[in-house]
């Protein structure tokens, strides 16, 4: 018996096979659920040729969050497949402009910029849930993913602060969802060699950083540790935790200089 038997999950955001959301998608199937995925339609393509590796290819949809219309139609377009309810949701989505907004570029960054980090890594968490509320069930849960944002990091710049008003929005986000029993939750994972990584430049220190001072160690290549957690909060298995912030990182989050 998996954890998650019988339940429906969206999962966005699957992108490539070394993603966070694929590699939850693929544990979220081998624990029993039905996973329906999403992804901007210039990025379908990639998605549909990357969840051929899973055992069983999911419905994918497309879906760009900060579109209020297609958020509007979400429902309607879920119904279609078949599902009228959702046990969860993973929310993977976050994006800045890595050459005005990342990368040392803080004090040069124009609110444009800030302006599309922001709605696009905070304000659609919040936007995501609201427009699928009428759809979830008494005990479904929503997971979004961050990278700990309590302190300022190299590189990070504007998404950084785009995360910790994700990492803000959250508690509020479980406040008020929480009269209808769901659970809104983050996993704050270590750095993982994602292409979204990848396109910050002087990021790949952030692995050296890691493999220094994290207790336990720390692999960015493998995503399954980080997967786990989120498949874990969507399940019923933290039944009364919410608002909350799960660190996967090897416990670096924990320690001092």
């Amino acid at each position: 018996m998996g954890l998650l038997d019988g339940r429906t999950i969206l999962v966005t955001g699957v992108t490539m096979p070394t993603s966070i959301a694929f590699r939850a998608a693929q544990l979220a199937q081998q624990e029993g659920a039905r996973v329906i995925v999403s992804n901007l339609e210039r990025a379908i393509g990639a998605t549909r040729r990357a969840v051929r590796r899973l055992d069983v290819e999911p419905d994918v949809i497309e879906l760009d969050v900060t579109d209020a219309d297609q958020l509007t139609a979400l429902p309607s377009v879920l119904n279609d497949l078949g599902v009228d309810k959702l046990d969860g949701v993973v929310h993977a989505i976050a994006f800045a402009n890595p050459e005005r907004a990342l990368g040392g570029a803080f004090l040069s960054t124009e609110w444009d910029d800030v302006d599309v980090a922001l709605h696009t890594s905070t304000y659609s968490y919040v936007a995501l849930a609201r427009a699928l509320a009428p759809m979830l069930t008494q005990d479904a849960s929503v997971v979004g993913l961050t990278f700990d944002a309590t302190v300022s990091w190299p590189f990070y710049d504007w998404m950084g602060v785009a995360k910790a008003g994700l990492e803000s929005a959250n508690r509020y986000l479980a406040r008020y969802l929480g009269k209808d029993g769901i659970r809104c939750n983050l996993v704050a994972a270590g750095p993982l060699d994602t292409v979204a990584k990848k396109a910050i430049s002087g990021a790949s220190q952030f692995n050296d950083v890691w493999s220094e001072r994290a207790p336990l160690g720390w692999d960015p290549k493998d995503s399954t540790a980080v997967a786990r957690a989120i498949v874990s909060l969507l399940s019923d298995w933290f039944p009364a935790t919410t608002g909350e912030m799960i660190h996967v990182d090897g416990g670096l989050h924990s320690t001092g200089a």
